[in-house]
């Protein structure tokens, strides 16, 4: 293998007391140096992109983008440069991870950019609203609607947005694929609830979503015919055929697990209830919900096998070609057709550029399952959707996908002597129980960031669930599909839908037990998340000892951050809404007035019955006070808007109504120094985060 020239260091060098420092030391050094080795340099690049595109949505103003296509084009010529150099060698490495950083930076300017569209100002006055229904999805208030905006009353064309999302709280009576009219109350989409919290604003501007609201009434189907253009009818005849076959899901799979079995049929969950969404999530199931890697992976993979095992069974064919190629273009074609029916999500695209590289290997005769296929599928995710890496789908399928893949290439070498001690029933067992642990692990300082807590019994309850899902649900769903052109596709579905009932099982069990769901009280800061995530990533480009030596290096601080973290204990939004830590150490959002929370904020308005709730506060109002409990912190109000306050006992922090407005939000935390006031960032120069929304 082609390695870059090595510092002098000899094997076996002689030490102070003249003894030899022995081959240990050398063994840790050579699994250092694997890092630079030829093999790690698309992990390098692919980690170095990732990079390069955090540094871009760090920014707080939107750079040029010629700027950032002129320095990576000068990077990649001087990183070619080098390696044609053999001298300049040693650097190379250097300028490969500057050539990923500018290249992420640049990928993702050049995806804002493309991807620019309308978005409504502020909220907007009751309006009609024409245009085609694209999705569906389940909301807490009603069916959410994604619709393709043809035209808004009183909105001209250059600022019409390209997609809305409303929530239609009446019974829905069109399907996606139709063309309705709607009137509709339209704002731009939201901002974070606390500072930190995921921003839905980055995500509706990559999504060319330029508005959400609700409908006032109910959407009613319109005359107009499909939109121009081939890929607009094809896109509305797609989500036409997914919303027909949910529903022919949901009521074959029967009453328990129909829309269980719509959700990873088709990727429709308007089907699925709360409890059963609450309890997946609670036990550490929600990823079943998400069409990715996994469903990607098991489609693909059992395509691929059925394929590969029946061409082999053909003796004068199994002898002539390499059976496993047409094999791989066959699950290929699933995976594609998989990806279509699914409604060809962000994830689910992921999933198929990963289950394209994987095959693709196959059909070049290389190993399908390496961390060099791993790092190709990453640099095309992140050169085509930029904006995912700082996604929680992005990270923990990566992280999991990465983490396993070394570990089962360290265990591989070691596998017929464990299967032959364990045997390969108990060795499948113990396979199971490592895939479990390590993509819990890998996974877990994502989860915490993004969601602040931890399924407490995550591991029971995959490694009860994952069995059935791969080895029963799966093949059902495979019968199905073959029973269909003979009449019988309702029979698998049914027998699809028992296996799935046996997973809802699982997951309400487990959810119901003490602790399932464990709310961690101090967020983990952005420290902590990048030096797990660089460990994670050592830990898969290393080899050996190394691996251990340089995760502990990181691990180490990252959790002392953590540890020394501030703890948010009161937050007032723009909105109206006030968060404050409760006796259970737990933030609580108490909504002080009824409707959107716009101002003026009045004390008629006030909810006084979802105000204190707990023994978290206690609420004094001009004239008077109002029953409510805790012990440090109180708000007081009165009919006046501008004398609404926020105070805490025991300190000189107060602030009004109006800071709030003019800051963007107030946060109290509570750290080494004290109480300590802080206000949102200023809006910035950034295209989904401009100034003049709210």
């Amino acid at each position: 293998m082609q390695k870059l020239r090595r510092p002098g260091w000899q094997k076996h060098k002689v030490g102070p007391e003249g003894k030899r420092l022995g081959p240990a030391i050398a063994a840790l050094w050579d699994s250092l140096w694997s890092i630079t080795e030829i093999d790690s340099r698309p992990l390098l690049l692919g980690f170095s992109l990732c990079a390069g595109v955090i540094v871009y949505f760090s920014q707080s103003a939107e750079p040029l983008v010629w700027p950032c296509v002129a320095a990576t084009i000068a990077a990649g010529a001087v990183y070619l440069a080098a390696r044609a150099i053999w001298w300049m060698s040693p650097v190379s490495l250097p300028l490969l991870i500057a050539l990923g950083l500018t290249g992420g930076f640049t990928a993702a300017a050049i995806r804002t950019a493309n991807v620019a569209a309308p978005v409504v100002k502020a909220q907007t006055r009751p309006m009609m609203l024409e245009g085609w229904i694209t999705e569906v999805e389940p909301g807490t208030k009603g069916a959410r609607l994604r619709i393709d905006v043809h035209a808004m009353s009183g909105v001209s064309p250059d600022d019409t947005p390209k997609y809305v999302r409303v929530t239609h709280r009446l019974n829905l009576q069109v399907a996606p694929g139709r063309f309705v009219r709607c009137y509709v109350q339209l704002r731009p989409p939201p901002s974070p609830s606390l500072p930190g919290d995921y921003d839905f604003r980055r995500q509706a501007w990559f999504e060319q979503l330029g508005g959400v609201g609700y409908v006032m009434g109910r959407c009613r189907g319109g005359t107009l015919g499909a939109p121009r253009g081939w890929g607009k009818q094809l896109g509305l005849d797609v989500s036409a055929f997914r919303r027909r076959l949910a529903e022919h899901a949901n009521i074959a799979a029967g009453e328990r697990a129909g829309g269980f079995a719509a959700a990873l049929i088709s990727g429709d969950r308007s089907f699925m209830n709360t409890a059963d969404q609450d309890a997946l999530r609670a036990s550490g199931l929600s990823h079943l919900l998400a069409i990715s890697g996994l469903h990607m992976a098991m489609v693909g993979g059992l395509v691929f096998l059925i394929v590969w095992r029946t061409l082999a069974l053909i003796e004068p064919l199994a002898l002539r070609i390499a059976v496993q190629k047409p094999a791989a273009v066959a699950a290929l074609v699933a995976s594609l057709t998989y990806l279509v029916i699914s409604g060809a999500s962000v994830s689910t695209q992921r999933a198929f550029i990963m289950s394209a590289v994987v095959f693709g290997a196959v059909l070049a005769d290389r190993a399908a399952l390496s961390l060099r296929s791993y790092a190709i599928a990453m640099i095309l995710v992140v050169l085509l959707q930029p904006e995912s890496v700082v996604t929680p789908g992005f990270q923990m399928s990566f992280a999991a996908s990465g983490a396993l893949i070394a570990t089962y290439d360290a265990w591989s070498r070691r596998r017929a002597e464990q299967e032959r001690v364990l045997g390969s029933v108990s060795f499948t067992w113990a396979s199971l129980f490592v895939t479990s642990l390590i993509a819990g692990t890998a996974t877990a300082p994502f989860a915490i960031y993004h969601f602040d807590r931890l399924a407490g019994f995550g591991l029971m309850a995959n490694l009860l669930a994952m069995p059935i899902i791969s080895f029963v649900s799966a093949p059902l769903a495979a019968l199905s599909l073959i029973l269909t052109p003979f009449g019988f596709g309702d029979l698998g579905l049914r027998l699809f839908g028992y296996s799935l009932e046996a997973v809802l099982a699982v997951a309400h069990w487990t959810a119901s037990l003490p602790n399932a769901a464990v709310t961690l009280p101090i967020s983990m800061p952005v420290t902590t998340l990048l030096l797990s995530a660089l460990a994670i990533g050592c830990a898969m480009a290393a080899k050996g000892r190394a691996r251990l030596l340089l995760a502990s290096m990181l691990i180490v601080p990252a959790g002392g951050r953590w540890l020394q973290a501030d703890i948010v204990i009161a937050h007032w939004s723009p909105s109206g809404d006030i968060f404050l830590r409760n006796e259970h150490d737990e933030l609580v959002r108490y909504q002080l007035v009824d409707g959107d929370g716009l101002p003026p904020l009045r004390y008629a308005n006030t909810e006084t019955g979802k105000l204190c709730s707990t023994s978290a506060c206690k609420v004094s109002v001009a004239r008077g006070k109002l029953p409510a409990g805790t012990a440090s912190l109180y708000q007081g109000a009165s009919p006046d808007a501008a004398s609404v306050e926020l105070r805490l006992d025991e300190s000189v922090l107060d602030f009004s109504w109006p800071d709030v407005r003019q800051a963007g939000g107030i946060t109290v935390k509570s750290g080494r120094h004290g109480l300590d006031v802080v206000t949102a960032p200023k809006c910035g120069n950034r295209p989904w985060r401009a100034c003049d929304q709210s």
